[in-house]
């Protein structure tokens, strides 16, 4: 366990207690990760900070029944993914996506090179919108492990699946991410 994981768990036993300013330390160290899962899970940044918003007021509510099983960052973004979930059982048939730089968290910011820069933009705007086409069991690791790095046993963790299932989720949501945007390029 890292040093900031076994200080996350120091901040959880101590608002456990009752020590509010420990809860909302938690709440500054991981709210940016949070809407960033979020917003690639729905696509929608106003979705996404309902998201987030649920997912905390959740993890207030359940605060004294989180046990240490997991690390505290593995226990918060299954949270945020649940909330995610319950927001797109929620949603109505149609929605737009909105994968404006700050959605993305500008990471194609390149102010040097503007045509670079549009081409780069047009392509994860593509990307995005493809990954939001996915079923939720197929786009949430997707994003989970692609953009946020987690490997398969945290992710196992998350989604409460085998690791088995974990890569058969994954291998489809590659498969089907490729198709859409193959379609999406030449359809």
């Amino acid at each position: 366990m890292t040093a900031r994981a076994d200080t996350d768990q120091a901040l959880i036993a101590a608002a456990q207690r009752g020590d509010a300013s420990a809860f909302d330390e938690l709440v500054r160290r991981h709210t940016t990760t949070m809407y960033r899962v979020a917003v690639r899970i729905l696509g929608n940044s106003s979705e996404a900070e309902d998201a987030v918003q649920d997912a905390w007021v959740s993890a207030w509510r359940s605060l004294k029944r989180f046990r240490g099983d997991a690390a505290p960052s593995t226990w918060l973004y299954r949270v945020v993914t649940n909330a995610a979930l319950a927001q797109i059982r929620r949603r109505r048939p149609t929605v737009p996506l909105d994968v404006s730089d700050e959605a993305v968290g500008g990471l194609f910011a390149d102010h040097r090179d503007p045509e670079g820069q549009a081409v780069r933009n047009e392509e994860a705007t593509m990307v995005h919108r493809a990954i939001a086409t996915l079923e939720p069991s197929q786009r949430i690791p997707l994003v989970l492990h692609e953009f946020e790095g987690m490997g398969y046993e945290e992710i196992a963790e998350v989604l409460d699946v085998g690791a088995p299932a974990l890569r058969s989720r994954l291998h489809r949501a590659r498969l089907a991410l490729l198709a859409r945007l193959k379609e999406m390029r030449h359809g």
